[in-house]
């Protein structure tokens, strides 16, 4: 990603590349639901994941480095969402949040964010209880949070903008 491109074209070239992920997550799903998975669809579809993942965690990095000068120091996200709800956008700032923790859960894994996601209810993406999780040794930060349902990523980049524009108009 070039720097000298708009955040909106950023987010938009992104949301392109996290359609296919996306759709690829979808349709192995419902193969795999009428039938025994192969190794390679297994693979095809962890590939999906943390390209899915990976499109993120980059996006909305980007969006924070992008707009961090509109705060002193701090945790930028912090600061975002309380900027919002003094503003009265209580929703986006929920959305906002929740988002935060989704990325902070696939960069850190198991964590403050995570158990903070798990008294938090979401339709943006899946928590899974870490009751559910199988073995300890099989633990990557995905197997925390599921962002492969329709629509997670168009969410995010609608949200990231929305956030944009709410900086760039103060």
């Amino acid at each position: 990603m070039s720097t000298s491109q708009s955040l909106p074209d950023l987010i938009a070239a992104a949301q392109v590349k996290a359609k296919t992920s996306e759709n690829t997550i979808l349709d192995l799903r419902d193969q795999l639901e009428t039938q025994t998975a192969s190794e390679a669809q297994v693979e095809d579809l962890r590939a999906a994941q943390v390209a899915l993942e990976l499109a993120a965690v980059d996006t909305f990095t980007l969006f924070e480095a992008r707009l961090q000068h509109h705060f002193r120091r701090g945790p930028f996200s912090r600061k975002l969402r309380a900027a919002l709800l003094e503003a009265g956008h209580s929703d986006l700032a929920d959305r906002i949040h929740k988002y935060y923790l989704a990325i902070n859960v696939l960069k850190h894994g198991k964590g403050a964010s995570y158990r903070e996601l798990c008294n938090t209810p979401t339709e943006l993406f899946h928590v899974r209880r870490t009751e559910t999780i199988p073995s300890p040794n099989e633990h990557t930060p995905s197997t925390f949070i599921d962002i492969g349902v329709s629509g997670f990523f168009d969410g995010l980049a609608t949200t990231l903008l929305e956030a944009q524009k709410f900086l760039e108009d103060q």
